[in-house]
């Protein structure tokens, strides 16, 4: 039976970068998941009849919400649901499964990177009929209903069991139960020569896969091990928990620190890769040679004709603007279009429907392609792996060539994180207030060149996307960029992106942190962030 439920609004239910995120504690509270998935349907049309697929990363909440969701679409007038299960569904094999079986969209419940249990994080995101996040303005009507909802709709009915395949039913409802591994599996046989990689392994390779206890594992083990033949126990980690085992699932130097410990030891493996909570970032290294996202990004655009799935060449290659320009100058080389995007996979959307860009990426450890609309984690592991398989050379002599022909892009990221949401907003806007008189301003890093708050037209529908983050360019070329991440659940998050770009011909043996300093120095001149902040050095740096 259909029941209408009164409710009143939240304030705070307006989706950031990739939906809405929240402490649990938080999602608990009566009707607040309730609010925002009636939201959700409120404003997404052709329910009628359609098929909606839902499913998370296993973080604690995960199974609940399923439940609650499932009840939500029987009343909602959705005919058929497709969850993975156990409720696990990687965020781009959702996106898979979405464009796969032409749903009308996806609840995908995650909090990405961010780390689960009772008192951390949970997110909902609703990604479109192409299997992309909801754009911009389908998340403002979004948060616009939640201001204003005053009932939502629920079916009266017990739990599903979601953890055996096949078919149940919850009133006019069919819910089906689904391999969450198997379609996407599928998917990477067709883009990547397996024969190539098994041989590789078969040979002696070694790898090291750090699943983080997050939602690759199951994903990794089917691939990596049993079709691909890795060892057992090249998956570490791997099998999804609540809480991810009370670590960080995410894949960089600070919370994979026994990957990159491993890799830079004596007996370190060939290759190292992680992937996050819900499978759509990426770690990479090789034998006492980390790769940062950017120039991963760049390595993956110029050999990714060596993949069957991509041997007919790239239309284009994608990069969010505070990603480093590495990519920029093999997007060139090929003699094929660079785009520069705000942050946000859903920016690349467009350009993949359009069949404008292929490869797309950002530094955040994000990268991908067209064969979904998410960034893939374990996707740009097999690229890797392909390509090693068909070069045959060690990570650190890939990235070496790579220097030797394009330059090198000396990068990092420095967070600061947590900060007071005042105090980061204050800082932003003095920045922003400073920009015009900052061009010929002299610093530790050199004169300013330019200075200007991002925008981004697309270039698909002509829509804009103002005030992306604050650049800042320097005569030499070198570049800092400040934005507020949108991806945190307390406070606000100041990212500090800090570039050096060195020629082919220059010294590309710099340390990164020596490389960098002088840009460190002027990003604290130009921005106070010690005296906005009261930080005097980042959370995290990448």
């Amino acid at each position: 039976m259909i029941q209408d439920v009164s409710t009143k609004p939240f304030a705070d239910q307006k989706p950031g970068t990739s939906g809405l995120r929240k402490k649990v504690r938080v999602f608990q509270q009566p009707n607040y998941a309730e609010n925002f998935i009636q939201a959700v349907f409120d404003v997404v049309t052709g329910k009628e009849g359609a098929t909606l697929v839902i499913g998370g990363d296993g973080r604690f909440l995960n199974r609940e919400v399923i439940q609650v969701a499932i009840r939500m679409a029987a009343a909602n007038g959705f005919a058929r649901v497709l969850v993975g299960k156990g409720g696990i569904l990687s965020t781009p094999a959702a996106s898979h499964v979405i464009r796969r079986y032409g749903a009308l969209g996806g609840l995908v419940l995650s909090a990405s990177h961010n780390p689960g249990g009772p008192d951390e994080d949970f997110g909902i995101k609703y990604n479109i009929a192409n299997g992309g996040p909801a754009p911009e303005a389908v998340t403002e009507a979004i948060h616009a209903r939640t201001l204003s909802i005053e009932t939502y709709r629920t079916f009266a009915a017990p739990d599903v069991d979601i953890d055996s395949p096949g078919l149940r039913q919850v009133g006019p409802l069919t819910v089906e139960v689904i391999d969450p591994v198997a379609d996407y599996a599928a998917l990477m046989e067709t883009l990547f020569d397996f024969a190539a990689i098994r041989a590789l392994f078969a040979e002696g390779f070694r790898m090291r896969f750090d699943a983080m206890s997050a939602v690759t594992g199951p994903y990794a083990h089917e691939i990596l091990e049993r079709r691909l033949g890795a060892p057992a126990g090249t998956v570490v980690n791997g099998t999804p928990l609540p809480d991810f085992g009370h670590h960080h699932p995410d894949p960089n130097l600070v919370h994979a620190r026994d990957l990159y410990d491993l890799m830079m030891g004596p007996d370190a493996p060939d290759f190292g890769a992680a992937s996050d909570g819900d499978g759509d970032r990426n770690l990479i290294i090789g034998r006492n040679q980390y790769v940062t996202p950017s120039d991963s990004l760049a390595v993956l655009a110029a050999n990714a004709h060596l993949a069957p799935g991509y041997a007919r060449g790239l239309a284009g290659i994608a990069r969010s603007m505070p990603t480093s320009a590495a990519a920029d100058r093999v997007a060139a080389a090929l003699g094929v279009p660079l785009f520069e995007t705000p942050t946000g996979w859903k920016f690349f959307g467009n350009l993949l429907d359009a069949g404008m860009a292929t490869i797309c990426g950002e530094e955040s450890a994000g990268t991908g392609s067209d064969h979904v609309r998410e960034k893939d984690g374990l996707w740009a592991v097999l690229l890797w792996l392909n390509i090693l398989a068909v070069r045959r050379q060690p990570v650190a002599q890939i990235l070496a060539e790579h220097w030797a022909r394009f330059g090198r892009n000396f990068y990092a990221r420095h967070d600061y994180e947590a900060i007071p949401t005042d105090r980061a907003d204050a800082l932003m806007a003095a920045l922003r207030s400073s920009l015009p008189t900052l061009p010929g301003r002299d610093t530790p890093a050199g004169p300013v060149a330019s200075a200007d708050d991002f925008a981004y037209t697309d270039p698909t529908d002509g829509s804009v996307s103002a005030r992306q983050g604050v650049r800042i360019g320097f005569v030499d070329g070198s570049r800092i960029v400040f934005r507020l991440s949108g991806t945190g659940t307390e406070g606000a998050t100041l990212r500090v992106y800090l570039e050096r770009y060195v020629a082919a011909d220059g010294d590309l043996s710099f340390e990164t942190g020596v490389a960098l300093a002088p840009l460190v120095a002027a990003a604290e001149a130009l921005a106070g962030i010690a005296g906005h902040t009261g930080m005097d050095r980042p959370s995290v740096i990448t």
